[in-house]
């Protein structure tokens, strides 16, 4: 299984001083905690995309990831969002791809639609048409970047004819793609659709939630013939804050909690942590949770934790994220490798995929139901699902 940490890049106040960062100083922090990740030996950082206050994490990724592709060596660079309903997918196959040949092929992304509602405007798109817009651009997306040649005509963007991204995705292997949601089951319907993967950011929501939208996107992964449910590609977000004592855990993350832009003044600490996959506490805490994701979720493939949010400074940051590296994910490696069939696929990587190509056995969309039988059979089970 693949470990790492995304960020949402928030610019917020540290309700223990008073004090926000500025942007240069939260931006010049994220590259710290990247690298932080390789060093301690996680596998993923992945970052958001944003293009509106009070967040710094960039509306165009492949900017920072370029840059952090030049200062680390093992990192999987990801997407914690790709926009994909605001942002041209011509755009996405030419920025990416060349990521990939940056970084030598440690680059996938997460697509989503994101939950800031005004971006739609501002990009001149309707929010309305968010389930739309996010089918029909990745249809294009994933043929810029598995045919030299696209003539395309859709509802959302200019018609193209002759056209040819470039650069070609490195090896002819386009980036992997996890799609991302919390509620729409359109998305895992999609992610089933193509072969690929299904990100659930599993931070607000109950793990009766989760399961369901996993469950389904798994069955409709066989469904379309890409493997056994169990096979199918999942990738799980967390948030976590540890001391050594869970006490002193409680007492230090507490404000920050309260404060919270995205849940402070709401639930309690207490009432939050019981509800949803939030862990506050020990180090041993936190393994136990987490393992127990698997119990809803299944043999899963990619564990981020959330890390620097509420206004935590980047010393408590680091700290945590020694915690992280030191004591719980070697743990975790070892009880999820031991409870994992073998059946059941690693998290892809570039070089599996590149395999996998070179092998003919590259997912066909839609498997053998690509039809228009078969289209409106999955129009009607996204329709139904999750009721």
């Amino acid at each position: 299984m693949q470990f790492g940490i995304f960020t949402i890049g928030d610019v917020t106040e540290d309700p223990t001083t008073g004090r926000t960062p500025t942007e240069h100083e939260r931006i010049r922090s994220t590259v710290a905690i990247a690298r932080k990740a390789e060093e301690i030996g996680l596998d993923v950082f992945a970052v958001g995309q944003h293009h509106n206050p009070p967040f710094v994490a960039p509306g165009n990724p492949p900017t920072l990831l370029s840059y952090l592709a030049g200062v680390t060596e093992k990192l999987v660079l990801s997407t914690a969002t790709t926009l994909i309903t605001t942002t041209d997918p011509v755009r996405i196959a030419e920025d990416y791809a060349y990521l990939q040949h940056l970084s030598g092929g440690r680059v996938d992304l997460v697509m989503g639609r994101g939950n800031t509602g005004p971006v739609y405007p501002w990009f001149g798109k309707d929010i309305r048409q968010g389930i739309p817009l996010a089918i029909e651009n990745y249809r294009l997306l994933h043929r810029l970047w598995r045919e030299d040649v696209v003539d395309w005509q859709g509802r959302f963007r200019t018609a193209l004819q002759g056209f040819t991204s470039t650069p070609r995705p490195l090896d002819d292997v386009a980036p992997f793609v996890w799609h991302g949601s919390i509620r729409s089951p359109e998305i895992p319907e999609q992610a089933a659709y193509y072969g690929d993967g299904f990100f659930h950011n599993n931070i607000f929501w109950p793990a009766e939630h989760t399961r369901r939208m996993v469950e389904f996107y798994r069955q409709r992964y066989e469904h379309y013939g890409h493997g056994s449910a169990d096979q199918a590609i999942v990738g799980l977000g967390g948030q976590v804050f540890m001391r050594r004592n869970s006490q002193d855990a409680v007492r230090e993350f507490r404000p920050y909690f309260d404060n919270a832009p995205v849940y402070g003044h709401g639930p309690s600490l207490e009432d939050f942590t019981e509800r949803t996959p939030l862990t506050v506490g020990s180090p041993q805490q936190v393994i136990e949770k987490t393992l127990a994701f698997r119990d809803y979720a299944g043999d899963y493939q990619r564990q981020l934790f959330l890390m620097d949010h509420a206004g935590l400074p980047l010393k408590t940051v680091l700290e945590q994220l020694d915690l992280l590296g030191e004591e719980v994910v070697p743990v975790l490696r070892r009880e999820f490798a031991a409870l994992k069939p073998a059946h059941v696929p690693e998290a892809p990587t570039h070089a599996s995929l590149v395999a996998r190509h070179r092998a003919g056995q590259d997912p066909v969309p839609g498997g053998a139901d690509d039809s228009p039988a078969g289209r409106a059979r999955a129009a009607q089970a996204t329709e139904g699902a999750l009721r």
